[in-house]
């Protein structure tokens, strides 16, 4: 990696260009009170773990007004992070912005408030992402808002997958990791695929207070139009123009 806070508190990074990195541009892990403002992360878009920034184990983290491009996650969210912040971003190319993997062992901490806002993806292969391991475990996705976003070409605009796996072969188990309290608002642009919002949520901890409001996302190409898959997850859905969300309700009160 190119740059690494560890055990540090009150960290300013301002202005900072990475061209890249080997793998990861920028970690913040085991620290406290980190404002990152206006950096630029460049990296081809083929490039292997070449994340642009990676949070772990880190508490009250501001990321504003950056331009990142990778072949990895834009941004990454890993376990045992509480109070992010990412605000004025554009992503792109890239794997979106991620939360997770979480779950890869049993005792693994969880993520919490959380809260993604005005942020451009332009073609990556995500958009918004929680990715947790098809395995036993405790930990937990909880109080997250990704809102006021704009996708152009993007693959996989809004995806929840509880079923990553690297091992060969997988053990075919059910990810333990509770997601609740998530809220996806004012989210707008084109899919490359027609699955533009897939809730693959795990049957043993099936996903909930899954809220969407105001999703507006089409098909890129001139014929059909974008769909939800959705599994083993409730909530909420209203303005849900384009995909319609079978497995949220709509919330007649709002109406």
């Amino acid at each position: 990696m190119t740059l690494l806070f560890t055990d540090s508190n009150n960290i300013s990074i301002y202005g900072l260009t990475s061209i890249n990195s080997q793998k990861f541009h920028i970690v913040i892990d085991q620290s406290n009170n980190v404002k990152i403002d206006g950096v630029k992360v460049s990296a081809d878009g083929d490039s292997p773990n070449t994340d642009g920034i990676h949070i772990e184990n880190s508490h009250s983290v501001n990321i504003t007004n950056s331009r990142i491009g990778t072949g990895d996650d834009c941004i990454s969210i890993g376990p045992g992070s509480t109070y992010v912040s990412i605000q004025g971003i554009q992503c792109g190319p890239g794997h979106g912005i991620s939360i997770g993997s979480l779950g890869r062992s049993e005792d693994e901490q969880g993520v919490e408030n959380v809260i993604v806002s005005n942020v451009d993806f332009m073609s990556t292969d995500n958009g918004v992402r929680i990715k947790t391991w098809g395995k036993d475990s405790k930990s937990f996705v909880r109080n997250i808002v990704f809102q006021h976003i704009n996708m152009k070409m993007v693959k996989n605009p809004i995806i929840i997958y509880q079923h990553y796996c690297l091992d060969k072969p997988c053990p075919k188990k059910e990810s333990g990791v509770e997601i609740s309290n998530v809220r996806y608002e004012d989210i707008q642009g084109t899919s490359n695929t027609e699955v533009a919002v897939m809730l693959d949520c795990s049957k043993d901890k099936p996903c909930t207070d899954i809220v969407m409001g105001n999703v507006n996302l089409v098909l890129q190409m001139v014929y059909g139009s974008a769909q939800a898959s959705c599994n083993n997850a409730s909530g909420l859905a209203n303005d849900v123009v384009v995909p319609f969300t079978p497995c949220l309700k709509r919330d007649l009160l709002l109406t």
